[in-house]
């Protein structure tokens, strides 16, 4: 073998090693923007979760006879706090972020009757804690899902990244898993509450 065609192997070898660098750094880099844009999402919930209590103290003083009803949310508040926590750990984690998806579904659910419940109480529908709540609420769950969409963005970006080859090849090799998307389940978790006081 001449001195030539051992030049253009270790070219090529050369070549070869700063691809597959590549690919990883660039997996590693969309994994850290997933859990980035999680973060920015779990920020949200967390908000949304702290204004809840508040919500559901105040609508107690007005509806004595919808205790069912404030109790399945709180619990619904507290099993999608649970959730996200979890999934806050590991965004890329596919159990975890389904998890979340079906405890969000089920707190939206549960935010949907009250609020339904809530029509029948005029007294609550003008006080004015409830209305400041109701608006904070709102605000934060049109928030939460520009959020979603952005971290849902990134994650379509790591798991096609992840898809294509070549660089199915380094991801295959560093056990790279596809993130699941945050998705809404259910149609009512869908759209940001709509009250009018």
């Amino acid at each position: 073998m001449d001195s030539y065609a051992v030049y253009v192997v270790i070219g090529v070898l050369v070549l070869a090693l700063f691809w597959a660098i590549g690919s990883y750094n660039a997996l590693v880099s969309l994994r850290n923007e997933v859990r980035s844009s999680f973060a920015n999402i779990d920020v949200k919930l967390q908000r949304r979760y702290d204004l809840i209590p508040n919500l559901v103290a105040t609508a107690k003083r007005y509806m004595q006879h919808e205790r069912e009803t404030l109790e399945a949310v709180t619990a619904a508040r507290n099993t999608a706090a649970q959730a996200a926590k979890a999934a806050a750990a590991d965004p890329a984690n596919a159990e975890a972020m389904r998890s979340l998806v079906q405890a969000e579904g089920s707190l939206g659910a549960t935010l949907g009757r009250l609020f339904a419940v809530s029509e029948a109480y005029p007294d609550l529908k003008a006080d004015g804690q409830m209305v400041q709540l109701m608006a904070e609420l709102s605000s934060t769950e049109d928030g939460i899902a520009l959020s979603r969409q952005a971290y849902n963005d990134v994650v379509m970006r790591f798991n096609v990244k992840q898809e294509t080859f070549p660089s199915s090849l380094i991801a295959g090799m560093f056990g790279f898993t596809r993130a699941d998307l945050f998705r809404v389940e259910n149609e009512a978790a869908r759209q940001a509450p709509k009250v009018e006081f």
